[in-house]
């Protein structure tokens, strides 16, 4: 079915057929055509805004000003349209009850959403789907109404929102950039409209860019979420601090655990992830893989070894039964009971747990 956007009433068209061969008959010399670059152009119907008559199409769109030369020509050659003149007939816009609107009298509101000036309409009056973007898609809603690709479908019951009154930039807590998506161009913090809530006061330089162009919108404040950066242990296990990188993401990604509330299982985050997998394990959606693997809270002695690794006195525990930050990327089974002095160190600091 042909999307509608714009319509001649009726009533004008019924004066305009009347005073048509008094006022408007020309000589086909005389009129420009125009061209065949309408999606509706042969298709048998003369969907050119500037005839009228029982030739043309039932929707008339402003678009198609002279672009229908083929079927508008052999309409106006057969008799069964008019040509009203070179501006057409006014064409406005049809609301959903069926009345017309003239986009004069439209209140559009101004830019203040936060996906305004991106090239499309989100304004719900228009079938946008956003409605914190009603009267807050201004140029956007505009010009998709004025190229005919959006209808106003009326104001309802919604007056305009009262806008946030903004800031200077200097007086807003940006953050920092420790989110993993900050400086991608895109501005994720939820206090000025994005969608990722482990990014708040963290992607920085992406929303005071944002901020600064005006293409975010300040929300308001919101409370910092508190980092857990001493060692956190529940039930026996140490949970570790959240220094991984994809801590507070709402998944736990330690590789110690198993379960339906887990991310990836990576084992960098290890010990690295508490706040996630605290929560997840408290929720009961996670597991440990081993339940035989208690944290350093368990009933048990760890035999350390000797310090006989090649390894040994790095700073680095190298016993591959220890995971965590404070062990070595590369674990070789060589050196089990064979970097004592390290790996003592590292389990009594909490940054490394005994995983046998």
């Amino acid at each position: 079915m042909r999307r509608t956007r714009y319509v001649l009433g009726s009533s004008v068209l019924a004066l305009t057929l009347m005073m048509a061969p008094a006022a408007f008959a020309q000589d086909v010399s005389d009129i420009d055509f125009g061209d065949d670059t309408s999606v509706w152009a042969n298709d048998g119907e003369c969907d050119d805004p500037r005839f009228a008559g029982e030739g043309t199409a039932s929707i008339l769109l402003q678009t198609d000003l002279g672009r229908d030369a083929t079927d508008c020509r052999t309409a106006y050659e057969a008799g069964t349209v008019t040509y009203l003149g070179e501006d057409g007939a006014a064409a406005p816009a049809v609301a959903d009850n069926g009345s017309a609107t003239d986009i004069s009298e439209i209140d559009f509101g101004d830019d203040s959403g936060t996906w305004a000036n991106d090239g499309e309409c989100d304004d719900p009056r228009f079938g946008g789907a956003l409605e914190s973007h009603r009267f807050a898609d201004a140029t956007d809603c505009r010009t998709a109404f004025e190229a005919g690709d959006v209808t106003y479908l009326g104001e309802g019951d919604a007056e305009p929102a009262e806008p946030v009154e903004q800031p200077d930039a200097s007086e807003i807590d940006f953050g920092d950039d420790s989110g993993n998506w900050a400086n991608d161009g895109e501005c994720d913090d939820p206090r000025f409209g994005g969608g990722l809530q482990s990014h708040l006061y963290a992607d920085a330089t992406d929303c005071r860019a944002a901020f600064e162009a005006g293409d975010a919108t300040y929300l308001g404040d919101q409370d910092r979420p508190e980092a857990i950066t001493e060692p956190l242990i529940i039930d026996g296990i140490e949970f570790g601090d959240d220094s991984g990188n994809w801590s507070n993401d709402g998944e736990c990604d330690d590789a110690r655990f198993t379960g339906p509330g887990m991310g990836a299982s990576l084992e960098s985050h290890i010990g690295a992830d508490a706040s996630d997998c605290s929560a997840a394990y408290l929720a009961g959606t996670i597991t440990l893989a081993d339940e035989a693997v208690s944290g350093n809270g368990g009933d048990f002695r760890i035999n350390f070894g000797d310090d006989s690794s090649a390894s040994a006195f790095d700073g680095i525990c190298d016993d591959p039964r220890f995971q965590g930050r404070g062990a070595a990327l590369e674990l070789y089974e060589s050196n089990i009971l064979a970097d004592a002095t390290d790996c003592r160190a590292a389990y009594d600091a909490g940054t490394v747990t005994y995983a046998p």
